[in-house]
């Protein structure tokens, strides 16, 4: 005898796995001749993880179920600094990125830490830390001289330090291909100088001496501002949620997020969701 539902639940299994990378907001720069804001958190299952972790685990999903996303804000750049916002997809948290460091200032910790702002000769300010196997900690101020400051931590690699009249460079972010095609995330902002500013890391982050902004759904760092005060610092870039999951399902992506679903490619379909804060669920 067959009894009604069991066929159905033996020919069309309700559980499949949803590979994701989930990226937070990034840190904004500090003022003139401050640090680089620090990349956001980056935790993926696909190519590589942030803070050179090893890659996270997928998550085994159900049709009909809801989960919680979240697309974290970048730091407020303008007249003050900010950390970046989390992002989250179901149990998964990024961290936002560490603000940068004002003159005389540490930078703070977060996904990736902001790099350390400007001070008096002999006195060093360091980069604020990273978070395990989501970002590297950012660069600090030389010591040596009062004109240059550290770049913001990257996923993929630390901040640079300054040196003499220079900023330091932004840490690099990770390149992976959930999408189908490798693209960097998570680069932090580049430390300010009044000579040689540093370049925002690969993967977002904005470049030091202009305010640089970090780019959107990155979660880049931002740059720090300029020396005549004509732009403050940057804001960090916002974080993305990014899920790869079987052709054969459909996400649904509800009220309060931003997202679009792609043509299914090399048996997948992936989400990529932009803004907000909602839950999405398969068919």
């Amino acid at each position: 005898m067959i009894i009604p539902g069991i066929m159905a639940s033996q020919n069309y299994p309700r559980t499949f796995s949803v590979d994701y990378l989930v990226v937070a907001g990034g840190g904004s720069g500090a003022g003139i001749r401050g640090g680089g804001g620090g990349a956001g958190g980056l935790r993926c299952t696909v190519t590589a993880t942030g803070g050179g972790g090893s890659l996270e685990s997928a998550i085994t999903a159900g049709v009909g179920t809801n989960y919680s996303v979240t697309i974290g804000a970048g730091g407020a750049g303008g007249a003050g600094a900010a950390n970046g916002s989390n992002s989250t997809f179901s149990t998964i948290t990024s961290t936002g990125g560490g603000r940068a460091g004002y003159s005389q200032e540490n930078g703070q910790s977060g996904g990736s830490g902001g790099g350390g702002g400007n001070d008096l000769p002999g006195n060093t300010r360091p980069g604020g830390a990273g978070t395990t196997n989501q970002g590297f900690a950012g660069g600090a101020n030389s010591g040596g001289d009062i004109n240059n400051s550290g770049g913001g931590g990257g996923a993929g690699a630390v901040g640079n330090n300054g040196a003499t009249n220079q900023g330091g460079n932004g840490g690099t972010g990770v390149a992976t291909s959930i999408t189908g095609s490798s693209v960097t995330y998570g680069g932090g902002g580049g430390g300010g100088s009044s000579s040689t500013v540093g370049t925002g890391g690969a993967g977002g982050g904005g470049n030091g001496g202009g305010g640089g902004d970090g780019t959107a759904n990155t979660g880049g760092g931002g740059g720090a501002g300029a020396w005549n005060g004509s732009a403050l610092n940057g804001n960090g870039g916002s974080g993305v949620v990014i899920l790869r999951y079987p052709d054969s399902r459909t996400i649904i992506i509800g009220a309060g997020l931003t997202g679009t679903e792609s043509a299914a490619s090399g048996g997948f379909k992936r989400a990529t969701i932009t803004a907000g804060t909602g839950n999405v669920s398969w068919s």
